[in-house]
């Protein structure tokens, strides 16, 4: 293992690739603890974790979770990218339902830096609201007797001032968040946004892990409990590993074609098929959807509002049994979206390509669509039961298990390391290819300059 971390830096060009990128995550863990003006850091963490909870339970604390710790610090990164997400998400749903956008994707790399602007502007709009709603809910929030905001800043400029630097200030930090991650894919080791995301849950995973070996001492956590709870999360990073990397894989036989003096195609292939298509956008859905009425309703002094917010509140069997639904529902939704069976059908039809068995066209479209949508089934049930993870050991341990021994941060985590790898054993392939090359390059070189070596050209009759 040393040996291959150490070949990677062997390489000049993948050297600089890795350092810039973790340059580029090192500002943006920096910028974490860059304050909101305004904002009083430790009136605000205070105020979340006594309302909300540290460990999760709110939708304030998924926020939290996702932007790496910015909102318990009250960051300028506070939103996150997650507005960059949300329209790129709402790009690929308009590319169905709006002609002009699905034409721009078939339109190759012009199309796709159109799409690309769109979604800057839509990150931008995203975030101008979501910071107005952010720092308007601030105005009104204390923690014992210590106002979040400071009263100068909360009635300045008729009681708007706080809400326009705020707003400024945290669109301008998800714009340089959304610059960082393009940086990232562009010159670093790709998967720029994802490994943003990486980033702040690794981050604070060392103090999920003290406070956990601090729980053991004080006998909060029993050792018994903890040994049954590793061996359950190997397990489920095991099982991770196994479906993010499982595919079906569809034969497809390309017929030959003769042009000329020269025979094209009569290979045998295969259409990879992920078994998790849709990645972690489910159960990110269905946590930001079932969370946000919850959130609005712990704000309403009413009886029966209160009755329905406990019910729907995450541990219930009600909202377990909601979001394994709604990640099934957006599974099949988002995998609708991402993969057109129609399209890979003609795009076989078109260069010779067919599967066995199977006419092309319409049917070949037909019998993608009939595997997809099975094995997309397993998929859904792969990532609610990962999902669903914490409650049931939180249940069985002491329901104070930190969220990162399972879930959605768990799931991130590993998918965005398989995917880094795959970049980075890319490009550690590419360059090997060009090492024999440049090393073949060399050899016949060399035979040029030795007298009576002369190359045979391509006239020349062959043995």
């Amino acid at each position: 293992m040393l040996a291959k971390l150490a070949g990677l830096f062997r390489i000049p060009e993948l050297r600089s690739r890795l350092l810039y990128t973790l340059g580029m995550l090192a500002v943006y863990r920096i910028g974490i603890f860059v304050t909101t003006p305004g904002v009083d850091r430790t009136a605000m963490r205070s105020y979340l974790n006594a309302s909300h909870g540290s460990g999760g339970g709110g939708f304030l604390s998924l926020f939290n979770f996702f932007s790496g710790g910015a909102l318990e610090n009250a960051s300028i990164f506070a939103l996150g990218i997650m507005p960059y997400i949300t329209s790129s998400i709402i790009m690929s749903l308009m590319a169905v339902v709006v002609p002009t956008i699905e034409r721009m994707q078939k339109e190759g790399e012009q199309g796709r830096r159109k799409i690309n602007q769109y979604t800057r502007y839509g990150t931008i709009l995203i975030a101008v609201m979501q910071g107005v709603m952010f720092s308007s809910y601030l105005k009104g929030q204390s923690y014992n007797g210590l106002s979040v905001v400071n009263p100068e800043w909360a009635t300045s400029f008729f009681g708007m001032g706080f809400v326009i630097v705020t707003v400024i200030t945290l669109t301008a930090g998800t714009a340089f968040i959304m610059w960082l991650g393009e940086r990232i894919t562009e010159r670093g080791i790709g998967n720029g946004i994802s490994l943003i995301i990486f980033a702040g849950i690794v981050a604070r995973l060392p103090s999920a892990i003290y406070a956990t070996i601090t729980g053991i001492r004080n006998e909060t956590y029993q050792l018994s409990e903890m040994i049954v709870l590793g061996i359950v999360m190997l397990a489920a990073l095991a099982g991770i590993v196994f479906m993010e990397s499982g595919q079906r894989r569809i034969p497809v036989q390309y017929a030959k074609r003769v042009v000329g003096n020269r025979q094209y195609g009569g290979q045998a292939t295969h259409l990879p098929l992920k078994i998790n298509v849709s990645g972690v956008i489910p159960p990110i859905f269905a946590s930001t959807i079932l969370l946000f009425p919850a959130t609005v309703a712990s704000f309403i002094q009413a009886d029966w509002v209160k009755s329905v917010h406990n019910l729907m509140s995450p541990g219930t069997w009600q909202y377990e049994v909601l979001f394994v639904l709604m990640v099934i529902f957006f599974s099949y939704f988002y995998t609708a979206v991402q993969f057109n069976p129609v399209d890979v059908a003609d795009n076989m039809r078109k260069f010779g390509g067919f599967i066995p068995g199977v006419r092309p066209g319409k049917p070949t479209a037909e019998y993608i669509d009939y595997v997809l949508s099975r094995i997309t089934f397993g998929g859904a049930l792969y990532l609610s039961a990962v999902c669903v993870l914490p409650v049931m050991i939180q249940k069985m341990v002491s329901n104070q298990v930190p969220f990162y021994f399972g879930g959605t941060g768990l799931l991130i985590v590993v998918s965005v390391a398989l995917d880094t790898v795959q970049q980075i054993q890319g490009h550690f392939i590419s360059k090997q290819y060009d090492g024999f090359a440049q090393s073949g390059d060399l050899r016949i070189r060399a035979r040029e300059d030795v007298p009576g070596h002369a190359l045979p050209s391509a006239a020349s009759p062959s043995m």
